[in-house]
């Protein structure tokens, strides 16, 4: 069950990854990227911790957040 889960999670970030994300110029303050660092962060936590540091990550994805090398705790 969390494996299905964690695939229906996966599935909207890859479909932004590849379908929609190409269509814009890069702007993501972070490395990885905001859709790379939820991914990775399902994947390695589970989909309940990974979706929080997800959504944690990405409300600091703004002008006046942070910038640079941040991974996966």
């Amino acid at each position: 069950m969390k494996k299905l889960i964690t695939q229906l999670l996966l599935l909207p970030i890859r479909f932004y990854q590849y379908s929609i994300s190409p269509l814009f110029p890069s702007s993501c303050r972070f490395t990885p990227t905001c859709s790379q660092y939820a991914i990775d962060a399902i994947k390695k936590h589970g989909p309940l911790k990974g979706l929080y540091l997800a959504i944690k990550r990405i409300l600091r994805c703004h002008p006046w957040g942070g910038s640079g090398y941040d991974p996966v705790p």
